[in-house]
């Protein structure tokens, strides 16, 4: 069971939980603890938030999964499906990494451009997750902790996490992974 999250563009988790993707890129949200972006558990739950979700700022074909709702908006209930173990966490400063890392995510190169540059003492963050599928969807009612802008919260819901299947088989994640490790040598 567990009740830690992390918040996520919706079309992004679904991404992760299709295996379209294996990696995140983090600076964090405005709120965060202590001010900057930090992992303190690394089986999170993956909580699916619309909240400045723009189809511009995503690879054309993610652009068009966009749902587009109004400025704090959010779903009188939430659908968690997916839950990760992040593996890595990688710091980044330099943008010729970030380029070369292109292939391996959803973001438009002007959004992690953007991202990079953004409170430029502090790097990005690439997380790398192997996800899994959880037995059945939890529908759970949005309470109002759980919006702003933060990248962790815990669930008021617990979930079970018996049963679920990864979404990528313990080889190709490895394949992936090591293909990421190589790049930014």
């Amino acid at each position: 069971m567990t009740l830690h999250a992390l918040k996520e563009w919706s079309v992004v988790i679904d991404a992760l939980a299709t295996a379209k993707t294996i990696m995140l890129l983090r600076k964090g949200g405005i709120k965060e603890q202590n001010g900057k972006f930090e992992v303190t558990q690394t089986e999170v739950l993956l909580y699916p938030t619309y909240e400045h979700q723009q189809a511009s700022l995503l690879k054309p074909d993610y652009a068009k999964l966009v749902q587009s709702v109004i400025s704090g908006w959010h779903p009188e209930t939430v659908k968690i499906h997916s839950w990760a173990k992040i593996t890595h966490i990688i710091p980044v400063s330099d943008a010729g990494m970030v380029e070369k890392l292109q292939p391996y995510h959803i973001w438009g190169a002007n959004f992690v451009c953007d991202r990079l540059k953004w409170k430029p003492h502090q790097p990005l963050y690439i997380l790398l997750l192997k996800v899994y599928n959880l037995p059945k969807i939890h529908e759970i009612p949005y309470l109002t902790q759980y919006g702003g802008c933060k990248s962790w919260i815990d669930l008021e819901s617990e979930i079970y996490l018996e049963n679920s299947v990864a979404v990528l088989p313990e080889s190709r994640y490895g394949e992936l992974v090591a293909e990421i490790l190589d790049t930014i040598k």
